[in-house]
């Protein structure tokens, strides 16, 4: 035993002696010459990444001076068998503060949360660097910074380190700094916890702090993401009133949000703005401006400032300029030109890579060329760029369209047997064709094959096996799909509650369906004159004409139009009760053309039930205020008139027609004389 214990110390010893012969404060580097030599040799051929770990922690207190220490800590940090054993970090920590210096103590208290951090146990290591505040060693902003960070960049350690900042003030006695709000901005702009970078920025502006260029970037993409633009705007005149402008890049993400939404026009009037700053659009910018242009189909004027790239002298469009532009003109099924960029990019010297291809191939799979498209796979491997999920997922789209389901299967083949796997695009394209085909059996044996291949749904693919109940009006399955979205956390959308609602009203359940209606307005998802449409004709089934009447208003008020189907039904039952002055005021909301269209569909319907008197005051509506009355709806009434004998009435109808047909005529000579 004591012979173990002198051997111990010997090696202690000599472990002293190297680490102090390679303090930097003793002696100089070591010269090129002697850079040969093992690093970890010894005069007495000790390694200290020999030693057992309770040797080297133990010899971190024993050494002369801190850079000595230092040496030693770094490399101990660095062996597997030592990287998580918190007895290391607080060794050394507690070593430094003995010898008077906390730099290099928290320096090992950094090191330490980012070993930790790395395993998923930094509640560990934020609990230590909390506790050394009792061995004299008191929190600093950096370090906390340090903690708040590395958080911050592993998943799922956002909320440790929210308690972190939280707790700097509140138990750390540190006020968070300038660059403690920047990182928790970060984190809450990735974990998409918008009201908290708000709640932020707003401390920032009271506490004078500002953000930095790059943080700014990704705030405005949160801003964008959620349509914010005035509040980019209101954060901008910030940033310049603290003396950090924006620069070119937070203007381009700017201008990106903008035609991401199909603002364009916004998305121009800021790249003006930005010009007027003296700062220079680069080719992400002028790309940004040709994505949002040919999205919402102004392919030339994007082909515009595409050419006007292409004779820059600053900037040359790049491959995804090229790839934004062969989309727009797949787009609008201009595949010539779409071909003919292709071939000019290649000129240029810029090799397409899997995204440009897979564009092109998009583009004539929806023109139904899928010969070139197949080419088009070919000539990619030949190039070197192997087709991803994604190129596939574009022919099998295109199958779909065109029903042929079985050749979609076989392209399918192709892709598994090359090691892709499908994804939440391949699925929700499979099983949205087969409940289009009415095979639901087929559709929900994929959407329960989803996540066994972990691949999750989506709430796009629950949406789509929820419509196909409601259409075959199984609404037992759809509401059990419905409650299981909410319970995983999925936020369902405008389909997925016009849905419900259509297949409740379908099976006369329009008490069910007005649940959901409220459920949809509570959680922020505005319903489109489809889902007030859906609504409308199930309230109107159900004789609840006052209900629907009143979401008819409502639906004006939003200045949402109602498509002809919703004003007919509406008025069609209100003229079936005897109520006809009612319907006749539904068109004193509606424009002109849609006046028309409304009476022409009603007096056409009304006359084919024999329901004359009705559609006298609709036709009679339309003549008082000028409008054109279609000679189908016409000849409809009088035929009508002439088989239930009335026949003043298609005089009366007659006469009033010709008068006008006189006065246009009269009107005409008098304006050519």
């Amino acid at each position: 035993m004591l012979t173990r214990q002198r051997h111990g110390r010997r090696r202690l010893l000599d472990l002293t002696r190297l680490c102090t012969c390679a303090s930097p404060t003793q002696h100089p580097a070591p010269s090129s010459a002697s850079s040969d030599a093992a690093p970890d040799a010894s005069p007495g051929g000790l390694d200290p990444a020999a030693l057992a770990p309770d040797d080297a922690i133990a010899a971190l207190p024993a050494l002369a001076g801190s850079a000595a220490a230092l040496a030693l800590f770094r490399r101990l940090a660095a062996r597997p068998d030592l990287r998580l054993l918190m007895r290391l970090y607080a060794t050394a920590a507690t070593a430094f503060v003995a010898r008077g210096n906390l730099p290099m103590a928290h320096e090992a208290m950094r090191a330490m949360v980012a070993a930790f951090a790395e395993a998923g146990r930094l509640r560990e290591a934020a609990d230590m660097v909390l506790e050394m505040r009792s061995h004299g060693l008191p929190l600093c902003v950096e370090t906390a910074n340090w903690v708040l960070r590395v958080g911050l960049r592993h998943p799922g350690l956002f909320e440790r380190a929210r308690e972190v900042f939280d707790g700097m003030t509140r138990g750390g006695g540190v006020r968070p700094d300038e660059r403690s709000f920047r990182a928790l901005v970060l984190g809450c702009c990735r974990e998409g916890r918008f009201e908290e970078v708000d709640a932020l920025l707003v401390t920032m502006r009271q506490r004078g702090f500002c953000l930095d260029n790059a943080t700014c970037t990704v705030v405005v993409r949160a801003f964008c993401q959620q349509g914010r633009f005035k509040d980019v705007s209101e954060l901008f005149r910030w940033m310049s009133g603290m003396g950090t402008p924006p620069n070119m890049v937070n203007y381009t993400a700017w201008i990106d949000g903008l035609c991401k939404k199909g603002y364009i026009k916004q998305a121009f009037h800021v790249l003006e703005e930005m010009v007027g700053k003296g700062l220079k659009p680069n080719v992400y910018t002028h790309t940004s401006l040709i994505d949002g242009l040919c999205k919402i189909g102004w392919t030339e004027r994007a082909f515009r400032l595409f050419l006007k790239l292409v004779k820059s002298s600053s900037y040359k469009p790049n491959v995804h300029t090229y790839t934004v532009m062969i989309g727009g003109y797949c787009k609008e099924g201009k595949l010539a030109r779409a071909e003919m960029l292709l071939g000019r990019m290649v000129e240029q010297g810029l090799a397409p890579n899997t995204n440009t291809y897979t564009t092109l191939i998009d583009g004539h799979c929806k023109g139904g060329s899928f010969d070139r498209a197949f080419e088009l796979i070919n000539k990619m491997k030949l190039e070197g760029f192997l087709p991803n999920i994604y190129t596939y997922n574009a022919i099998i789209g295109g199958f779909c369209r065109k029903g042929q389901i079985q050749e979609a299967y076989k392209v399918l083949r192709m892709a598994t047997s090359q090691g892709l796997h499908l994804n939440k695009v391949t699925y929700t394209i499979l099983i949205t064709e087969h409940c289009k085909q009415g095979h639901i059996t087929y559709a929900l044996e994929l959407f329960n094959g989803m996540a066994e291949n972990g691949c999750d749904p989506d709430i796009d693919t629950y949406t789509t096996i929820i419509a196909a109940y409601c259409q075959q009006r199984q609404m037992e399955q759809s509401q059990k799909l419905f409650d299981k979205c909410l319970a995983i956390g999925l936020v369902p959308t405008k389909q997925t509650y016009t849905s419900m609602i259509a297949g409740y009203c379908k099976v006369g359940k329009s008490t069910s369906a007005l649940m959901v209606f409220e459920r949809m307005v509570q959680h922020g998802c505005l319903p489109d004159s489809v889902t007030y449409g859906a609504l409308i004709s199930g309230l109107c089934k159900e004789s609840r004409l006052e209900e629907a009447r009143a979401l008819y208003e409502s639906m004006l008020d939003k200045h949402l139009a109602p498509c002809d189907v919703t004003r007919v039904t509406l008025a069609f039952e209100y003229c079936r009760r005897e109520k006809t002055s009612i319907a006749v005021s539904f068109l004193d909301r509606l424009d002109k053309r849609q006046q028309a269209h409304t009476a022409d569909a009603l007096v056409r319907k009304l006359s084919a039930l024999g329901n004359l008197d009705a559609a006298n005051l609709f036709l009679k509506n339309v003549l008082d205020k000028h409008y054109t009355v279609d000679h189908v709806t016409y000849s409809s009434f009088v035929n009508s008139c002439y088989n239930s004998n009335r026949y003043a009435l298609a005089s009366e109808i007659s006469e009033k027609i010709s008068k006008r047909i006189s006065n246009f005529q009269k009107k005409d000579a008098t304006a050519i004389a």
